[in-house]
């Protein structure tokens, strides 16, 4: 078995035709570091390569699926992170071309030719609903919470797929609000496959992982490739370019740069909490002003 530092991957004991890739950084909610990426390509690799597995299980360890990236160092740090943040002139296609590189490991599970299944509970959010969401199915706890609340300020969701799984305007109203779904709504929308009780999740996920696993190899992939062909046709990776250079740009605007600066003064805790409490964002002439002052404050310490 392949060995890695934020996840693991192995047949199931029972079960040798699914594969359980398991993100297992649960100190941090499963939090989003700069090697969980290219590890989740890999783990992908290594079962595709597998001519036992049929299928891919997704899931998190401890607490949650995944809580996004591991803001807390990244908003608070002095570090040139995420992609040279504090570097001047920011150059968006050096962002760009970091974030897209994330991008395209996560969207190792959406071009698997083996289906994959998001095993979700307790929070998939932010780049965590980015991971479930290029997964195939999703299998979700009722008391879940699937969305990607910093479209409010400082993200934009770089796999874009919120509006290929829900449509152009719930997809709209989410990234509007910020607003975060239960598995019960995620479920409702047809955003999940089917929502149940936390204590019938693994039966659920088993019980659809063995379905999906006695259908040969070649047929899946074959019906996975129509599925994605059709939302290739409809301008996926066009959409996923736009995404992303996008998101660099809501981190280095006067308003994501207000939250970076509001994040090392106060917290990211109190900087998450003005985001996500329905508090008026600063933004235009108002985040500048304020930038100056938080930069005045710096200087002065």
């Amino acid at each position: 078995m392949p060995t890695f530092t934020t996840l693991t991957i192995e047949q199931d004991a029972s079960s040798p035709r699914f594969a359980r890739l398991i993100l297992n950084r649960p100190e941090r909610l499963n939090a989003i570091n700069e090697e969980m990426p290219g590890e989740i390509k890999a783990a992908v690799e290594w079962a595709n390569c597998n001519e036992a597995v049929h299928v891919i299980v997704v899931e998190g360890a401890g607490k949650g699926f995944c809580g996004g990236y591991d803001l807390v160092s990244f908003a608070e740090s002095e570090i040139e992170h995420p992609c040279q943040q504090e570097a001047y002139p920011w150059d968006p296609m050096v962002d760009y071309a970091q974030m897209k590189k994330y991008t395209e490991c996560f969207m190792a599970l959406w071009r698997s030719a083996k289906p994959t299944i998001a095993k979700v509970h307790g929070a998939a959010v932010a780049g965590g609903s980015d991971i479930a969401l290029c997964c195939d199915l999703l299998v979700v706890a009722d008391d879940a919470r699937i969305g990607y609340m910093p479209t409010r300020v400082w993200g934009c969701p770089t796999t874009a797929m919120w509006t290929y799984r829900v449509g152009p305007m719930r997809a709209k109203q989410l990234m509007f609000t910020g607003d975060v779904l239960s598995g019960k709504e995620a479920a409702d929308w047809g955003l999940a496959t089917v929502a149940v009780p936390l204590a019938e999740l693994e039966a659920r996920t088993r019980q659809l992982a063995e379905r999906i696993a006695g259908v040969p190899r070649s047929h899946l992939a074959m019906h996975k490739l129509v599925v994605n062909q059709a939302m290739l046709s409809m301008g996926l990776e066009q959409t996923q370019m736009f995404a992303t250079l996008f998101d660099g740009i809501t981190r280095h605007n006067p308003e994501g740069l207000w939250f970076r600066r509001y994040a090392q003064q106060e917290g990211f805790k109190a900087a998450v909490e003005w985001r996500d409490g329905g508090r008026p964002i600063p933004e235009a002439d108002e985040a500048r002003s304020l930038l100056r002052a938080m930069e005045a404050s710096r200087g002065r310490r």
